[in-house]
């Protein structure tokens, strides 16, 4: 069970995000999550939407350059050391973390991460197997 994260490659200049925000905008499409990596030349813009197909058509024509990456989303309890407890099995469970980042939604006393990590089968079983229940596409579409 894993959710499609659209990676955006950007110039780094003035105006860039703004520009990609419009088009989603524009196309009706809407972020449930966003990340940005920069360099000095260029960023990456990893998002999650709600209609990952429909953003990989709009992005395409618009002429991005984009990939789209399986990841896990995984619902947590927002209190303290709520994230900590899902490192820790990761990590007790020898599986790498390359980035992770948080987003919101409208459920009270719930947070939300996104992971990226070098096995997503292995991480799902071993979540699932401590009571943590990644989050599926159709999901992450109501939210």
């Amino acid at each position: 069970m894993t959710v499609k994260q659209i990676s955006v490659f950007v110039e780094n200049k003035a105006g860039q995000l703004a520009e990609f925000t419009k088009l989603l905008r524009q196309n009706s499409i809407d972020m449930r999550a966003l990340s940005i990596a920069e360099t000095p030349d260029f960023g990456i813009l990893r998002v999650i939407v709600d209609d990952s197909y429909k953003t990989a058509c709009v992005l395409k024509e618009a002429g991005y350059i984009f990939s789209i990456t399986p990841v896990l989303a995984v619902a947590i309890k927002d209190e303290t050391g709520g994230l900590d407890q899902i490192l820790n099995i990761l990590a007790e469970n020898n599986i790498n973390l390359d980035y992770t980042y948080a987003f919101i939604s409208r459920k009270k006393d719930t947070a939300y991460m996104i992971f990226r990590v070098d096995d997503n089968e292995k991480a799902k079983e071993v979540l699932v197997k401590n009571s943590i229940k990644p989050v599926c596409q159709d999901e992450l579409y109501k939210l």
